[in-house]
């Protein structure tokens, strides 16, 4: 039988309840607790986040370095311009303007309290041509 019955990545913020909803949203999750400090949800892919109440959170300034990255979530999809446009109407926005240099196919986000997370477009299948 196993120690750990469930891990979570828990964000702090001001709201949890209204990062709870961003969140749900876009991994199509479910609510699976809430207490007034602490809102959970679960992702149809079974990704477990908590949203924990802090008055005094401030966002991190990633990629400047004061204050910088506390914790990075990174989403797999398969089409970067529908999945930014859900972000950005739920609030979220792009923290790159302007496309990545080089093979990677992943784009850089705040959630609405600030925290940073990145799209990273599904691998491709097929083998290498050439």
């Amino acid at each position: 039988m196993s120690l750990v019955k469930a891990g979570f990545v828990v964000l702090d913020c001001a709201e949890p309840e209204k990062l709870a909803v961003f969140y749900r949203e876009l991994l199509e999750a479910e609510q699976t607790e809430a207490t007034a400090n602490r809102v959970e949800i679960r992702g149809a892919d079974g990704t477990r986040l908590a949203f924990r109440r802090d008055v005094n959170a401030t966002p991190p300034s990633w990629p400047r370095p004061e204050n910088s990255l506390q914790a990075h979530l990174d989403f797999v999809v398969e089409d970067l311009d529908e999945a930014e446009r859900v972000i950005v109407g739920l609030g979220g926005r792009p923290l790159e303007t302007k496309e990545a240099a080089g093979p990677y196919e992943e784009r850089g986000y705040a959630d609405p309290s600030g925290h940073s997370f990145t799209l990273r477009l599904v691998a491709p299948t097929a083998p290498k041509q050439g």
